[in-house]
């Protein structure tokens, strides 16, 4: 997680007029106003439309066997098939039923991708299934018309097996990839629903959070999360920011300060005034950028897509091509259309539509037992192109814990160990990150901290107390700059250097030493970078951060291309201007000011100790937080891959050969694909397809 800019809220005014997500909106988001295409992809091309994909699955099982036992495979009874007087008016109503109820999620699919002229695999589906059921009814009238003896094959058997295998792929599917979480509803998530409205000095009324306007005044109390963006009228506070902006240290909020909606009041009661709410909130931004950044990556099309369309107008082609031959050549209608629905029928993808879920289903499997969790498909396809990668700092390649890095004292009557022990006395009433870090110091070196009394928070500066007797005070650079308080400026050099956080002491108003902090790299970043750019992979760091600590880590890491204070919308925007560029872009980060760049990147890869809206806005998930798990991923996506694509060429390969035979292509010399066959060649693709998947594994 990164620090932002302290007052992001001043970048916040020119959004007031923008259209977009409305705060009673951000409140009350459910599923269905989450834009159409950011749940496609989350879920993958039409899933959306899938309702609840195991229930639908296991009727139209239960309404497929019967058909299967009743009813011929493309004209041949098989072993364990039965019938009886009537048993065809079974398959007949039972297919119906099947067709609509099975069938219908792949029909309204096949209507949205019509209407976004993309046809592709949804749309292959329905035309199988939807020829196979007209055929099949025309079939079934012909047969039963008194007087005609020439019986007409019907494709119930082939209708009732597609519609049952593409809801089993797609299920599988979505149950390994997991229902999506959504990032819009986590950041709605981090406002209070209700909020303290001042109506005069002593009286206040709760109102629901969308009913505040701007200039309004709310009251704040100690824990509560501060409802609106705005500025401090009244009180004084610590704000706890880190779930909006990343900051990992509280910060100090005086009258005048901004605030974040969102952000955690800590320690005092503050009234504020409103200057950001609804669609000009902080939240109500980043909503924004995410949502956008989702509708427009979800229009990738996946491989798959690509070869059920190419596949859809080949057959569509080929199937109508034959109609027309075949009319000419037999002057025999019925010969002709059935040449015809063979073509479609033979080249519904029965095993296209489980090439890509079983392969994602093993994938993500071994993914999870390595902690890594997969939640969109389509960029494993990505992963060979990645010619960028933008990280966060704190949280990705640090630890975002600080640690004393450095100890010095600039007078001959403390050691060191006074310096550490001193401020440890003042410290040791404070819960600040920095404290932490004196405090675990002193505790590791077996130190002995004297007793503080009169301890004081100063605000934006540091602490004050007594400490044997003496005045005591842990303050900052700008407090000795500013009460020209002289200090060894030469001594600040290497901690200033390295982006070290540098506390000074003072004992009687004289500056006795400082302490800088650190915040610890992780022990694999430094790998990690390395064997990025052996892969020509180019890494570069995006941080809210200040300047000189962002460039103190990126030296230690040896990242070359540094950005440094950078708000939410600035990480999407230079995200942007890669891609433009032509390139492929990973964006890896841990925090609510992530979001919009783990959206907006081609691969978007979460840190799993980071925000929930991180995590629900990315693709990857790192469950253990470690930077090597980038790798880790790589070399799975790699092999995914390359199965996926392998289960491509055996789910549709069979159709170059077997769709122009189906059409007759060979009839001048006797060669003609008969529907058996091709029921042979569908069923041997399936098993192949599942058994070259299971075969799948991480190295």
């Amino acid at each position: 997680m990164e620090t932002m800019k302290h007052e992001p809220v001043d970048h916040h005014t020119s959004y007031e007029h923008a259209e977009g997500i409305g705060h009673e909106h951000l409140m009350n988001m459910d599923e269905q106003e989450i834009p159409e295409k950011s749940h496609q992809h989350k879920m993958g091309g039409h899933m959306m439309h899938m309702g609840n994909l195991k229930k639908k699955f296991w009727i139209s099982l239960m309404l497929a066997v019967p058909i299967i036992i009743l009813s011929p495979m493309m004209g041949i009874d098989l072993p364990f098939q039965l019938h009886f007087p009537g048993s065809d008016w079974v398959v007949l109503v039972l297919a119906s039923v099947l067709f609509f109820y099975g069938g219908k999620p792949f029909l309204r699919g096949a209507v949205m991708e019509i209407k976004d002229k993309s046809p592709a695999m949804m749309t292959l589906i329905s035309m199988g299934i939807t020829v196979a059921y007209l055929y099949s009814l025309y079939a079934f009238i012909y047969n039963h018309i008194p007087g005609l003896t020439n019986h007409k094959m019907d494709f119930f058997w082939e209708l009732a097996t597609l519609i049952v295998i593409m809801l089993l792929g797609h299920w599988i599917e979505m149950n390994a990839v997991g229902n999506a979480g959504n990032a819009l509803q986590k950041m709605a998530e981090l406002l209070p629903g209700m909020a303290h409205l001042v109506l005069s000095e002593e009286k206040t009324e709760d109102v629901p959070l969308k009913e505040i306007r701007i200039d309004q005044q709310v009251l704040v109390k100690p824990g509560e999360k501060i409802p609106v963006d705005g500025s401090i009228i009244s009180g004084s506070t610590s704000v706890n920011e880190s779930m909006v902006t990343g900051e990992a240290r509280r910060v100090r909020k005086e009258k005048g300060d901004k605030v974040i909606g969102g952000s955690i009041n800590e320690d005092g009661m503050i009234v504020v005034k409103v200057t950001g709410t609804g669609e000009s909130g902080y939240l109500a931004q980043v909503v924004k950028l995410v949502s956008r950044a989702q509708q427009e990556k979800s229009a990738a099309e996946s491989f798959s897509d690509k070869v059920a369309k190419a596949l859809f107008y080949v057959a569509l082609s080929v199937g109508v091509i034959a109609f027309i031959i075949w009319l000419w050549l037999s002057q025999d209608l019925n010969t002709a259309l059935e040449r015809m629905v063979t073509v479609f029928v033979i080249a519904c993808p029965h095993a296209l539509g489980l090439a890509i879920p079983l392969v994602i289903a093993r994938s993500t499997s071994l993914g999870a037992s390595h902690g890594l969790l997969l939640r969109n498909r389509k960029v494993l396809e990505t992963t060979k192109k990645i010619s960028v990668i933008t990280m966060d700092k704190t949280g990705t390649l640090t630890e975002g814990i600080f640690q004393v890095s450095d100890v010095r004292t600039f007078s001959s009557h403390y050691t060191e160990n006074d310096i550490l022990t001193i401020a440890g006395a003042l410290e040791s009433g404070s819960n600040h990150p920095l404290s932490a870090g004196i405090l675990h110091e002193i505790k590791k070196q077996e130190l002995v901290i004297p007793k503080a009394e009169g301890i004081r928070q100063i605000s934006g500066v540091g602490l004050s107390g007594v400490v044997n007797q003496k005045k005591v005070m842990i303050v900052n650079e700008n407090y000795l700059k500013k009460n020209h308080l002289s200090y060894d400026k030469d001594g600040t050099i290497p901690a200033g250097e390295t982006g070290d956080s540098v506390s000074y002491l003072l004992v009687d108003d004289q500056v006795v030493g400082r302490i800088a902090q650190s915040d610890r790299i992780k022990p694999d970043s430094q790998a990690v970078i390395h064997e990025l750019k052996k892969k020509g992979i180019h890494p570069v760091m995006l941080t809210g951060d200040n300047e000189t600590a962002a460039n103190g880590v990126a030296r230690e890491l040896n990242i070359d291309e540094v950005y440094a204070a950078m708000l939410p919308e600035d990480k999407e925007v230079m995200i942007e201007k890669y891609r433009k560029q032509g390139k492929v872009v990973m964006m890896v980060g841990d925090g609510v000011n992530d979001a919009p760049a783990l959206v907006r990147a081609d691969i978007g890869i979460a840190i799993g100790a980071g925000t929930d809206v991180a995590i629900d806005a990315a693709d990857v998930v790192l469950v253990k937080s470690n930077p090597s798990d980038i790798l880790h991923f790589l070399s799975l996506a790699g092999n995914t891959n390359r199965k996926m694509i392998q289960n491509l060429w055996w789910g549709a390969g069979y159709n170059i050969i077997a769709i122009p035979l189906a059409a007759g292509i060979l009839a001048p010399i006797g060669i003609m694909l008969s529907p058996a066959v091709g029921a042979v060649l569908m069923s041997v693709s399936t098993v192949v397809v599942a058994a070259n998947a299971l075969t799948l594994q991480m190295k």
